[in-house]
């Protein structure tokens, strides 16, 4: 084969591997979008809460689901030197990690009201978001059990089982949120507005993670022997999931976090502004599902070939799913800058949210470009097991560079003149420039050193 009909051939099997993904995670992400738009027809301060709520909450499940995508590229490679019957004790020991890491964060997340008027949110928000995350804290020792499960599938690059369960998420989601959120005489269900979305995420979580039990247990991964066996924790094994996954998760909660915090600093701005960043961030968000699929899909095949020994098929996947995510990005890109006064549309009808909605927006296209390329980068370096050094790209991108510039720019500092929500924006955009261009020349790098790979497919 020449070199375009091979680029074109991968192509096409990452296209296979990364389609099921990016309805899962359009699934998960359209449970965000149902949240917004239905917490939304309540009131602004529901939409704020629902939103500064989920600003806490997300990033430190990232965290602790980013350790277990350890599992991903560990079952990979062990899949391409034809070892899958290992990687059930590798499972099993993520299966500890997510259950005891899930109750850790469900008394942290329970008590954290007074780190919201620490940071001096709308007062009207504050009620809702520590109530959603409470109610949402329940679902997560359940849902990072799923995750192992589901990484475990993806490893063996069967990723449609996600699939049918994310969508199945999602049917489950909106009825729960209308019932919560709007309540029901008749069954006896108050209703709770914006609380309401967190006990539906809790229950989706908990079905999601018997949903996927019985995938396993009934489907061709049973080759793995994840359920053949029981197995107490075992130190050695859980240190090396830490020593490869904890630098995913830290690198993912750097990302999200700095979102989160940026959320945060803009809820001093009023609950309208936080409204209005809340959709736009839900739309841009709806298109990093597909680069963000792609990644994962990258990390799949990278890791496959790298367990093989295909350096040079390790490296054309990579740079395959760079170039198409690259596209991507600049296609939804101009899809924003076209119609973003009627995507915002349909998240709300108050003037002053689409307004400052759709202005953000403009900005939202440049910010696509970079989001989309550093997550499908993100994830052909995890194909390596290559993530300590993306993640202290990641750290000094967002906190050190993008952050402080955008709170600077947005209220202002030494001379510089406050712009509002728009510089918060700006350093984000900063931000992600930084990690994509950073990521990109650290690809370059691994995938052309076979010792640099040699020396990571032993951790």
């Amino acid at each position: 084969m020449g070199r375009f009909a091979r680029a074109l051939a991968e192509f096409r099997t990452l296209g296979a591997l990364a389609l099921p993904i990016v309805v899962t995670q359009l699934a998960q992400m359209g449970m965000g979008v149902a949240d917004a738009i239905m917490a939304g027809r309540v009131s602004a301060t529901d939409l704020a809460g629902v939103a500064l709520g989920g600003n806490l909450y997300w990033p430190l499940m990232l965290l602790m689901s980013g350790i277990v995508m350890a599992v991903t590229p560990s079952v990979s490679q062990l899949r391409g030197a034809g070892q899958v019957g290992a990687s059930g004790a590798v499972v099993r020991q993520a299966l500890w990690i997510g259950v005891f890491g899930g109750i850790a964060l469900v008394v942290l997340l329970r008590n954290v009201e007074p780190a919201y008027r620490l940071l001096g949110v709308d007062e009207r928000a504050i009620p809702v978001a520590s109530e959603y995350v409470r109610a949402a804290s329940l679902g997560l020792p359940p849902m990072l059990a799923f995750a192992a499960l589901r990484c475990l599938c993806e490893g063996m690059s069967w990723t449609r089982p996600a699939m049918f369960v994310g969508l199945s998420m999602l049917a489950l989601k909106v009825p729960l949120n209308w019932l919560f959120i709007y309540g029901n005489a008749t069954l006896g269900v108050p209703a709770m507005g914006g609380v309401g979305c967190g006990w539906a995420t809790a229950i989706v979580m908990a079905y999601a993670f018997v949903a996927m039990v019985v995938v396993v247990s009934v489907s061709r991964v049973r080759a793995s022997g994840v359920f053949a066996a029981f197995s107490w924790p075992d130190g050695r094994e859980i240190g090396r999931i830490l020593r490869l996954g904890l630098p995913i998760g830290l690198a993912l909660f750097a990302e999200t976090a700095f979102f989160a915090v940026a959320t945060l600093l803009i809820g001093r701005l009023g609950v309208e502004t936080v409204a209005a960043h809340q959709v736009a961030f839900n739309i841009v968000g709806v298109s990093f599902m597909v680069p963000l699929s792609l990644g994962m899909a990258a990390t799949i095949r990278v890791g496959f070939h790298v367990g093989a020994e295909r350096l040079l098929d390790a490296r054309r996947s990579a740079w395959v799913a760079t170039a198409t995510t690259a596209a991507w990005g600049i296609t939804f890109s101009t899809v924003l800058l076209v119609w973003r006064h009627d995507l915002v549309a349909l998240y709300t009808e108050e003037a002053e949210v689409i307004r400052l909605a759709a202005g953000l927006l403009l900005i939202g296209a440049l910010f696509q470009v970079f989001d989309s390329t550093q997550a499908t980068v993100m994830g052909a370096l995890r194909g390596y097991k290559d993530t300590r050094a993306p993640m202290m790209i990641a750290l000094v991108a967002y906190w050190v560079i993008g952050l402080p510039a955008g709170a600077t720019l947005c209220f202002g500092f030494a001379g510089v003149e406050a712009i509002g929500i728009d510089g918060i924006w700006w350093g984000l955009v900063t931000g992600l420039a930084v990690v994509a261009l950073a990521l990109f020349a650290r690809l370059a790098l691994i995938s052309g050193d076979p010792a640099r790979v040699a020396h990571l497919r032993l951790r």
